[in-house]
């Protein structure tokens, strides 16, 4: 067994499943999830699955769920606001976001949360200083 070929599911717990469906499909406009008979919605997402499961009391999540990459955060936060997402801005000491986006060391962040309250995020790669 080699867990670092096995394919990869993120599960994400959620108490009103319709609610979460419709965020992700269209606030994230990932393509429609594929229910599964256990009561799952899965999404197919950059090689991974990303599975909503219902779980009637919810889940307080205090870390972040899911990070997505992306090539320009600028422009993917411009696009989810246009989709009605409401990302966190933090002020705290050595953390803090400007226009949504935190600097930590070697990326670029941005965070949301999903109607259900888990802590999503999107992070761009700093390219590496060249000498």
């Amino acid at each position: 067994m080699e867990l670092n070929s096995s394919q990869v599911t993120v599960m994400l717990p959620v108490r009103d499943l319709a609610r979460a469906r419709d965020f992700y499909e269209r606030a994230l406009a990932l393509p429609a999830g594929e229910e599964r008979l256990d009561g799952k919605v899965v999404y197919l997402c950059g090689g991974c699955e990303v599975a909503l499961f219902p779980k009637p009391e919810g889940t307080k999540a205090e870390h972040t769920a899911i990070s997505f990459r992306v090539d320009d955060i600028r422009a993917a936060i411009a696009e989810l606001e246009s989709r009605g997402v409401i990302f966190t801005d933090y002020d705290l000491p050595g953390f803090k976001t400007v226009g949504h986006v935190c600097v930590l060391g070697s990326e670029k962040a941005a965070w949301f949360n999903d109607p259900e309250g888990n802590i999503l995020c999107l992070h761009e790669d700093i390219p590496p200083a060249t000498a």
